[in-house]
Order: structure tokens, then C-alpha cells, then sequence
């Protein structure tokens, strides 16, 4: 039978009054639950036996009267379903059988059929105006839907429910005036006896009222219409208009449907009779269960889905996987089915999903994720009015324990979600966004309106959970024998730990606490950590005093460097809005450092030494030629500087001192190293007969001096001297950083060079012996060997010794030890030079031994560059050689290439000077020279006079041998003669264009009783002769003016050379005749003032 829940507003003649339901509102609730959070323990989510049993009754009974198809994702066999349920309630098989046929004796419920017809659409219109006033009758007929048949499938015939469902059974839906889609939205309660044998029915009609033709023909709007008003005409008064049926097997229907459905037509005129929306629900009424008989149903649901749930997770946690939330088939078909057959709405399903999901997860470990749906389905269906006073209870409890519960793990986050398992910031996070969708929703601000704001009481928690960690963490670390250095160990690691959350906080969990609720979790946890640490900190410094032993020296040192990074993570005293407890906390160490000075010299030192006995003077590598000795020196200064960057003290006056002590000990170090390694070598030296060996352990020896200077180089930037006079400017007087610091670095440095040098210097004059034996040898070769033979020996012997030195020295001393022997060389060449001046031969081999060296020595770029090659020894010996190589005749060219120069370079006449026109006709080979006058000559006789006349000759006379001397008349007692003759010089043009050839005019004094007087020289290059191939033929022969010269009064070199040459007649002679001119020169010095 059918259940009453509404009334309809009309009552249409020959149907009783149909059964409907509506919703309805409660009252607001008066009392709210009090809102204060407290933590208290989390309800129990385990069932006493005997509700245990109760429940397993419930569920037995619900699978065993399960009615329709299953939903496709449901699990179809019962016995599956039942062997789940034993599992799940942990029933022993011999009771689950007994359990099984005590709950089939029950008496079955009464089976109901929900339906709500939502709408239609698509309807015909049977009235004049087009539309309908459509209203639906429908019921349940018994006794049909047997097999092999279907009721759609039967002929069509009109009023199916009329004939077929009593009157009794019959219901109806309100009448929708004028539509062709109605909507009704009502829900009836339709009883049946057999599924098997029930099929739901429903008509749809069209509500005729009595009306006069004159009223139809006033609604009349087309053809259409005036065709309706004729059927009326036809048909009985008030017979309504038949819309479409639809017929359904139960059998065929899910647990709940919704769906459209076609209506189907009594004729084939029109087939098309729209559609309609049908919910359907199978529901049970007074179930035999004695849960059912004295429970509410959301209670027995509620208590079924913790048992089902808590059995899913605890499958999940025994195969080491977590539980996302998701149902297995057997759990969500055995919820789904309870839920339907006892009624329950969405909304009480979501109300009993969040009470078992907030008490399950509050005893058993799942994703707090899970809880977010429940959440959102109460929020979007939430009306205060819908539920009890002792649910709305059980709601605000359940808010209130579940947010006490997750301040509690905010509380203890980091122990609860340890950074060790990967998807703790994930969980953590869900969590706080949880609380946050809790508390905005609207069930929790009506029924908690006193609870505090959730980022307020987060930040307490956290502030509070703080603390608590860190006296945790005190307690861990607390020693288990009292004393001052046990304290410090122990205080240093809580440091260390404190400092590590720190970041752990920073990195991690402070992006997941500002995303979700804008709290700055790492400045609250800094501001409680860093008052805690202060405190202990300073009462261990001051428990240790002034006295620091040295273990308890490297103790402070680590507590103070650990402290340091601790203090870097936080915000500075401006920005953290006041001071910090930590501010200033470097003055608590000063009575350490005297103790860490100290200690990191003598580990320094005790690492030189050992270092230094260890080593055996080999190169460590083919690219790296030092020691071992050289690199740990290079890690002993790199941790010193490590040390004082860690130390990094703030005052800067103190910070000053301790740098100077720094670079004290730095330096001192450096020192000590080159003693210990010097000493090093003679002991490994002694032991060795190779002098080979020796000479490399002194090379390995250089080149750790070399790598320990460059290290001690790099000691302003590694001890950040900039900043560090930036810092000191306001309290030091100017330059006194430059004069300390630096003075300490000069003065070290300029010792490790001395050692440098010393031993390069001692490399060096191993090589400069053989270097001067081999060019000793070079001169006493035989003088049929070529020059280029005769060098072979030395280049040999450098080329072996220096690319010795090259493999075995580092670039710096290499090219230190090759401008030493460069030096050297250079002097052995110049004093053999000086001994061969007369020995063309011999200085042609120096010459070509200079020449080889010089390539020797630059090595093609790798090794002297040019300008420390070409010092100003290297150039003279350069010209000197180049000299004493030449031939004679070539010398007196060169003699004669410089009077030339002379002559170019004189501007003066104070000798007097002569005037001459000079051609070359080349088509008779004929130099034409006109000797046309002189003047100013000096007057040489006693009469104030002169009696002058000029010498022509073509020189050098080994190009014109043929050419003798041409002379012009004597002028008596005259100073400016007017010569005015022509001399002719049958010559070929070549000798005339070489260097040197000259046309020389010597102006003489004639004296009858003696030799003649020299009043001049004069010098004519013939290479600039007009009429000489190169030269243009002027149309006429210029005058040239040649001032008089006098031969050079110190001696000219090329002379000397030819001098020096005393078998060579040639050379002989010519060095008699220019010296007789320069003896003639010496005995006429003109006057000054002239």
C-alpha cells in the first residue's frame, strides 16, 4: 500500500485523492554546540560485541533482500558479497553459518517501489490552443511479468492503468495547465508483494473541462485547432485525451534509476508521444532486524560504514599500501544497497561518509584527502533545519574533535610527517587544507561560532609545537656524564639539530603553510628557537669562563660556527622589528680565541711537517712538476683560510688582529715549509750517486717554492681584504691595513723569490760550465769545418738540457732559469768575441752560434721573448760580431758607408766647403765630374793664407781599381779658390750603385818643403748621380755643396778591426792612409768662433 506524505490541492472527479510526497523543512535548531577546541582523545571507532553482532545481522539481512539489477561496477553474486562480509567483521565461519540462517528465518520487509516523476517532454497538444493540461495516473500491477514476455510488448490499448491497477492502488499527479512540458517533481510510494511479477504502469492525460463552442472557437488559432474542435464535438463531455503509457517490469529495474523514458501510443497516428523522466528507488519498510527495530537508520548506516571502511584500510595496511579513499566492489555494493533499501538522502549518506571518515582517521592512517568529498557534499546540501538536535550534536562534536585532532599533528608535524617518507609534505598539506575547507564551511560557522580563526590556532600550535621539540630534542641529546666538554658536545648538536629544522622549515614546510593558510611557519619557529638557544648557549659560556683547554676550544669553535649559520637563517634585528636574543652572541667566545689561533697553527704546522717527511721529491704528474709536500701545503693554507672565513668576526677592530695573526701564521708557515724542504732534498740527495737525481729533486724543490708562492698570492682574496678594510675604515687609521697586511705579504713573498732564485741560480751554473766549454770548443774547430757543423755540439747540448729543465720546472722558473743562462751566455760570447776580434773565421762561428741561440732561446714563443733576448749586451755583441765576421773590403765599405752618414749628417762648414756637379752619361760609361770651386778654407800657411788644391779619387779603391787619383791646379794664396775643371771617369754603372761608393774631394794645403796640409774632406755618394740607372736625367746638372770634414778624432771601429788584422796587406794599407789623414786632421783643429 501506498504511504502518505502530501495532499493534493484539487480532487478530479472518479479518482480517490493520490499519495504524495514533498519535502519539508525543520526548524532551526535553538541550542548550538559549545565551540571551544580542546584535544581530547579521538572516538573509538570499535563496536562492542554485541552492537558488532547487531550490525553483522543488519548487513547479512540487506544483501540477503537486495531488490533490482546491480549497478555496473557492483559485485553481482551474493555469496561473494557474504563472504566479504564475514571477512570484514571478522566472523568465524561456524558463527557466520549460524549468524546466515538466523537472518534468513526473519520475516522479509515490505518491498516499495520510489518513483518521482520528474517531467515530460515533447507531449502532443490536444487542446484548441495547441498545448495540454497533462497529468500522469500510475500504480503498480501484480501478478504479470512473467518470463519470456514483456507488458511493452503486449498490443497497445487504451487506459492500461484504469484496467489493470485498482482504484485503491492508483495514483495521480497534480495537472500542469497549458504545456507540452510539464514538470511535476513528485515522489509516490508504490508497495509490491513479488519483483518478479510487478510491473510499475503510467498514463498520461490530457485534462478535459466542460467548455461551450463559443468559448473553444474564442481560443481558436489555426486549421489545427477548428480539426480539435470538431473531434470534441464527437466525443463524450469531460472525457479527458488519452498522451501516451509506459509500462516497466520491475524486474528489469536497477536499486535506482534515472532515466527518460518514450511514451508509448494507443494507435499508430502518432507514434511520436514525447518522453518522460522517471526516478526509481527500492526501498524497505519494517525490516526484521533488531538494529532497524531500535536504531535510526543513519545511525545503522553509520556504524556500517566505519566497520567497512576501517576493514578496507586495515587490508590496505596489512599489503603495506595506502588507502586512497576508494571502496573495494564489495563495500561500496553492500553501503550502496543499505542506503538504498533504508532510504537514506544524499545528504544523511554524506553526513555518515564524514562522521566515519573524521573518527576513522583519527585512530587509523589514511589520506586526510579522503575527507574533502564528504565536506563538499555537506556543504552543498547543508540546511541546519534537516537534521535532529542529537545529530546536529554529534556534527559539531565530530568539527571540534577533528580540528583538535589535526592541531595536535600540526602540533607534532615533525614527527608526524618526517621528511623521510616522500609524500609527508603532500599528507601535510592535505591536512591543513582539510581544516581549512572545514572551517569555512557553513555547518561548522552555525554550529562552532566560538572557535577561534584556524590560522590563529595553527600558529599556536606551531608555536607550541616548537617548543616542545626542542626540550624533545634537549632530553635526546642530554650526556650521560656530567661535565663542561660532554655539555658543549651535546649543546652543539642540539645547535646543529635546531639549525637543520631550520632549514628543513624553510625549504619545505614553510611554502606548504604560507600556500594554504599565509603563516610564516620559519619566522615563528625562529623567533621561539633562537630565545631557547640563547639562553643555553650563554650559560655554557659563562660555566666555562676565561680558562679554554684546547678540546674545549675546538668545542666553542664548532658551537660558534654552527651558531653563526643558525643566526644567517634569520631575519636582521631592522627586519625582525626588534633585537634578537642571539644579537651580539660572538662577545660570549671571546675568551676562545687565543685558543683557536693557536690550535689551527699547530695542526697546520704538524700537517707541514709530516707532509714534508713524507715526501720524495717526485712530480706528481707529467703536467703537475710538484711534490705532494707542495699540494697538502696548498690544503693546509686553503683550511686556514676556510677558518678565518668561518670565524668572520664582527667587531672590525678584532676582526683586523685576527686577520694579521692569520697572515702571521701563514706566512711563518711558508718559511718553515722552505727549511724543511730544502733539508728534505740534501737527505734525499745524500742517498743518490745520479747526479741526475739530485738535479731533479732540486727542480720538484723550485718548483714547490713556485707553487707555494702563488698560494700565498692568493691570500688577500681568500681572507676578503677589501671587505675587510671597508669594515675597518671607521676605527683604523689610514694605511694602517696596507702597511700591516701587506708589509707581512711583501716581505714573505720577497723571501720564497730569494729561494727562488737561489736555487734556479744553482740549476744555472750547472749549465753555464758546459755552455762555456762548448764555446771554448767552438773556436778551436778546424777551419775547413763549416760555421754550421762547428755549432752543432752546443745547440745538442742545450737542446737536451733545456728540455730537460723544461719537463722538470714549472713555466715561472723555466723562464727564470733561461734569462739566467741567457745572461750568462751572452758574456761567454762577448768575451770570446773580444779574444777573435782579428779571426774573421772565429767570428763568423760566434756570429752564427748568436744567431742559433737566439732561435734556441725563444723556442718559437715558448720560451724568452724578444725583448728579454735583445738586451743591450745581445745588440752589441750583435754589431761587434757582425763586424768581425765581414771581409776586409767589406769592412772598408762599411768604413766608408759611415763617412757618407757623416757627411749626410753635417751642416757645418766651418772647414770650408766644395762645390761640384756631377753626372753620369750612360751610353759612353763616363762619370763627368765639375769641380767648381771651394771656400772658407782654413789658412794653414804662415801667411794667413793657403795655397789649395783637390785629390778625386773613386773609392773604395777595390771597386775602381783601374781609376788612379786625378788632382786640379794648385791656387796660390787663396782661400776661396775657382777651380772650374772637369774630370772624366771611365766607369761601369754597377760598382758606382753599391754601398759606400764614393767620390772623394780631399781639399790640400800644398807645401814645398813638406808634405802636403789636409784641409778637408768631402764625401759625393755616387749611388745619387744624376744620369745612373734609377736616377732621372736632369736637363741640366745641379750644383752640389759638400761642407768639409775631418776624419773622427777617437778612431773609427772599422779601422780598429782592419788594424787588428795584420796579415791582410790590403786592410794595412788602407788603415795607413786614413790614419795619416787623421793625424793631418789632428794638427789643424779649427778655431773657435770661426
Amino acid at each position: 500500500m501506498a504511504t502518505f506524505f502530501f495532499q493534493s490541492h484539487r480532487r478530479p472527479p472518479l479518482l480517490r485523492q493520490a499519495i504524495k510526497i514533498r519535502r519539508r523543512r525543520a526548524q532551526d535548531v535553538q541550542d548550538c554546540l559549545p565551540q571551544t577546541v580542546q584535544e581530547a582523545d579521538p572516538p573509538s571507532h570499535h563496536l562492542s560485541p554485541e552492537e558488532r553482532i547487531l550490525l553483522y545481522e543488519e548487513a547479512l539481512y540487506t544483501v540477503l533482500h537486495r531488490l533490482g539489477q546491480p549497478e555496473p561496477n557492483h559485485v553481482t553474486e551474493t555469496s561473494e558479497l557474504l563472504r566479504y562480509l564475514q571477512e570484514a567483521f571478522h566472523v568465524e565461519p561456524q558463527e557466520h553459518q549460524q549468524m546466515l540462517q538466523q537472518t534468513r528465518e526473519l520475516e522479509k520487509p515490505m518491498f516499495f517501489l520510489k518513483a518521482t516523476v520528474k517531467q515530460a517532454k515533447g507531449i502532443l497538444g490536444k487542446d484548441v490552443s495547441g498545448f495540454s493540461d497533462p497529468y500522469c495516473l500510475l500504480g503498480i500491477e501484480q501478478g504479470v511479468g512473467v518470463a519470456g514476455g514483456s507488458p511493452g510488448a503486449r498490443r497497445r490499448q487504451k487506459a492500461v492503468v484504469r484496467d489493470t491497477i485498482p482504484e485503491e492502488q492508483t495514483h495521480r499527479t497534480q495537472v500542469i495547465s497549458q504545456s507540452l512540458n510539464p514538470v511535476w517533481d513528485e515522489t509516490f510510494i508504490l508497495e509490491f508483494k513479488d519483483i518478479a511479477h510487478a510491473s510499475f504502469r503510467l498514463d498520461m492525460w490530457d485534462l478535459d473541462t466542460v467548455e461551450s463552442v463559443t468559448q473553444k472557437l474564442g481560443e481558436l488559432t489555426d486549421l489545427h485547432g477548428l480539426r480539435r474542435i470538431l473531434k470534441e464535438v464527437r466525443k463524450d463531455k469531460g472525457q479527458d485525451d488519452f498522451l501516451g503509457s509506459l509500462v516497466l517490469r520491475l524486474q528489469d529495474l536497477r536499486c535506482r534509476e534515472d532515466q527518460w523514458y518514450p511514451l508509448e501510443p494507443c494507435t499508430e497516428t502518432y507514434p511520436d508521444r514525447g518522453q518522460c523522466h522517471l526516478q526509481f528507488q527500492f526501498i524497505h519498510k519494517r525490516r526484521a532486524t533488531r538494529a532497524s527495530r531500535s536504531q535510526p537508520s543513519y545511525t545503522v548506516h553509520l556504524h556500517l560504514l566505519q566497520q567497512l571502511v576501517s576493514h578496507e584500510v586495515t587490508q590496505h595496511q596489512a599489503s603495506s599500501t595506502s588507502w586512497d579513499g576508494s571502496l573495494s566492489p564489495q563495500a561500496a555494493t553492500v553501503l550502496f544497497l543499505h542506503a538504498t533499501q533504508k532510504d537514506l538522502s544524499d545528504f544523511h549518506q554524506s553526513l555518515a561518509q564524514w562522521l566515519a571518515y573524521s573518527r576513522l582517521y583519527q585512530s587509523l592512517e589514511f589520506p586526510s584527502s579522503c575527507l574533502l568529498h564528504p565536506i563538499t557534499s555537506i556543504e552543498y546540501q547543508w540546511i541546519q533545519g534537516r537534521l535532529k538536535e542529537e545529530q546536529l550534536e554529534e556534527l559539531a562534536a565530530s568539527f571540534s574533535s577533528l580540528l583538535a585532532y589535526g592541531l595536535s599533528l600540526i602540533r607534532r608535524f615533525r614527527s608526524v610527517f618526517p621528511l623521510s617518507v616522500t609524500d609527508s609534505p603532500a599528507r601535510l598539506q592535505s591536512l591543513l587544507r582539510v581544516l581549512v575547507q572545514m572551517c569555512k564551511m557553513k555547518a561548522f560557522r552555525e554550529l562552532c561560532p566560538n572557535t577561534a580563526p584556524l590560522p590563529h590556532l595553527v600558529t599556536e600550535a606551531l608555536r607550541s609545537g616548537t617548543v616542545e621539540w626542542f626540550h624533545m630534542k634537549q632530553q635526546h641529546h642530554q650526556p650521560m656524564v656530567q661535565g663542561l666538554l660532554e655539555a658543549a658536545k651535546a649543546l652543539l648538536g642540539l645547535v646543529q639539530d635546531v639549525t637543520g629544522d631550520l632549514h628543513q622549515c624553510r625549504r619545505t614546510w614553510n611554502k606548504i603553510f604560507h600556500n594554504v593558510l599565509k603563516i610564516d611557519l620559519f619566522s615563528t619557529a625562529f623567533q621561539e628557537l633562537q630565545w631557547l638557544v640563547a639562553k643555553r648557549v650563554q650559560d655554557h659560556t659563562v660555566a666555562v669562563g676565561g680558562l679554554v683547554s684546547p678540546e674545549m676550544g675546538e668545542s666553542l669553535f664548532q658551537l660558534y660556527i654552527s651558531l653563526k649559520e643558525f643566526c644567517q637563517l634569520g631575519p636582521s634585528p631592522s627586519a625582525s622589528g626588534g633585537v634578537l636574543a642571539l644579537d651580539g652572541f660572538h662577545r660570549w667566545f671571546r675568551p676562545a680565541i687565543p685558543s683557536w689561533l693557536q690550535k689551527s697553527y699547530s695542526v697546520a704546522l704538524a700537517r707541514v711537517q709530516r707532509a714534508v717527511q713524507m715526501d720524495q721529491l717526485v712530480p706528481l704528474g707529467e703536467l703537475t712538476k710538484h711534490s705532494t709536500s707542495a699540494v697538502d701545503l696548498s690544503t693546509c693554507f686553503a683550511q686556514i683560510s676556510h677558518t678565518a672565513r668561518q670565524l668572520d668576526w664582527p667587531d672590525p677592530e678584532e676582526a683586523f688582529m685576527i686577520t694579521v695573526k692569520f697572515v702571521e701564521d701563514t706566512c711563518r708557515l711558508a718559511l718553515v715549509y722552505c727549511s724543511l724542504v730544502k733539508a728534505r732534498a740534501r737527505e734525499l740527495s745524500a742517498s743518490q750517486k745520479d747526479q741526475g737525481q739530485a738535479a731533479n729533486m732540486l727542480c720538484v724543490v723550485v718548483n714547490d717554492m713556485e707553487q707555494l708562492r702563488l698560494v700565498i698570492g692568493k691570500l688577500p682574496t681568500q681572507l676578503a681584504w677589501e671587505a675587510l678594510e671597508e669594515r675597518v675604515g671607521a676605527v683604523l687609521e689610514r694605511g694602517q691595513l696596507q702597511h700591516t697586511l701587506h708589509n707581512q705579504l711583501q716581505s714573505a713573498l720577497a723571501g720564497l723569490a730569494h729561494e727562488i732564485r737561489s736555487g734556479v741560480r744553482t740549476l744555472t751554473e750547472q749549465l753555464e760550465v758546459g755552455i762555456a766549454t762548448h764555446i771554448q770548443r767552438l773556436l778551436g774547430v778546424k777551419g775547413s769545418v763549416l760555421p754550421e757543423d762547428a755549432i752543432l755540439p752546443l745547440m745538442k747540448f742545450l737542446e737536451v738540457e733545456l728540455c730537460y729543465m723544461n719537463t722538470n720546472l714549472v713555466q715561472e722558473n723555466f723562464s727564470s732559469l733561461l734569462t739566467l743562462l741567457w745572461t750568462h751566455t751572452l758574456t761567454v760570447l762577448a768575451e770570446a768575441a773580444a779574444s777573435q776580434q782579428s779571426s774573421p773565421l772565429a767570428s763568423s762561428r760566434l756570429k752564427i752560434a748568436l744567431q742559433n741561440l737566439e732561435v734556441c732561446f725563444h723556442a718559437e714563443g715558448c720560451g724568452l721573448p724578444p725583448e728579454a733576448l735583445h738586451t743591450a749586451t745581445f745588440q752589441a755583441l750583435q754589431k761587434d760580431l757582425e763586424l768581425q765576421a765581414a771581409p776586409s773590403r767589406q769592412l772598408i765599405q762599411k768604413y766608408f758607408c759611415s763617412r757618407l752618414e757623416q757627411q749626410a749628417e753635417t751642416t757645418s762648414e766651418e772647414l770650408g766647403a766644395v762645390t761640384v756637379k756631377a753626372s753620369y752619361l750612360a751610353s759612353e760609361q763616363k762619370l763627368r765630374v765639375e769641380l767648381l770651386s771651394a771656400s772658407s778654407l782654413l789658412p794653414l800657411d804662415s801667411n794667413g793664407s793657403s795655397d789649395p788644391f783637390v785629390q778625386l779619387t773613386l773609392e773604395p779603391r777595390h771597386a775602381f781599381p783601374e781609376l788612379g787619383p786625378r788632382e786640379t791646379q794648385k791656387h796660390k794664396k787663396d782661400l776661396h779658390p775657382l777651380f772650374d775643371e772637369t774630370f772624366e771617369f771611365l766607369v761601369p754603372a754597377e760598382p758606382c750603385q753599391e754601398h759606400g761608393a764614393c767620390l772623394l774631394l780631399t781639399v790640400l794645403d800644398h807645401d814645398r818643403l813638406g808634405a802636403d796640409d789636409l784641409e778637408g774632406e768631402a764625401f759625393l755618394p755616387l749611388r745619387s748621380v744624376p744620369g745612373l740607372p734609377g736616377n732621372e736625367e736632369p736637363h741640366e746638372v745641379p750644383q752640389t755643396r759638400l761642407p768639409l770634414t775631418y776624419p773622427p778624432l777617437n778612431g773609427d771601429p772599422v779601422l780598429q778591426l782592419l788594424e787588428s788584422r795584420k796579415g791582410d796587406r790590403e786592410a794595412q794599407a788602407f788603415v795607413r792612409m786614413r790614419r795619416q789623414r787623421a793625424k793631418q786632421a789632428a794638427q789643424h783643429t779649427p778655431r773657435p768662433g770661426r
